[in-house]
C-alpha cells in the first residue's frame, strides 16, 4: 500500500462525517427539503460515502511531512 492510500484512509471517516454534517444540516434547515427529510437523509449517508473518498485522496498528499519541511535549496540562499 502507499503511503499517500494510507493516509487518505486515515483521513476518510473524518472527511465523511463532515461531508455528511454539511449534507444534514443543509436538509434539516431548508424547508423545502426538510419536508421531504424522510427521502433524503438516505441520499445524504449514501452520497457522504461516496464523496468522502476522493476528497480524502486529494487531501492525503498535503498531510504528509515533506510538505511542511522548509525548501533547503532556497534556506541556503
Amino acid at each position: 500500500m502507499s503511503i499517500r492510500f494510507q493516509i487518505a484512509a486515515l483521513v476518510y471517516m473524518m472527511i465523511n462525517a463532515v461531508v455528511f454534517g454539511v449534507g444534514l444540516v443543509t436538509v434539516m434547515t431548508l424547508p423545502s427539503l426538510a419536508r421531504h427529510a424522510f427521502d433524503l437523509i438516505p441520499v445524504v449517508v449514501v452520497a457522504s460515502f461516496v464523496l468522502a473518498a476522493p476528497l480524502a485522496w486529494l487531501i492525503a498528499p498535503r498531510l504528509r511531512a515533506r510538505f511542511w519541511r522548509p525548501r533547503q535549496a532556497t534556506a541556503g540562499r
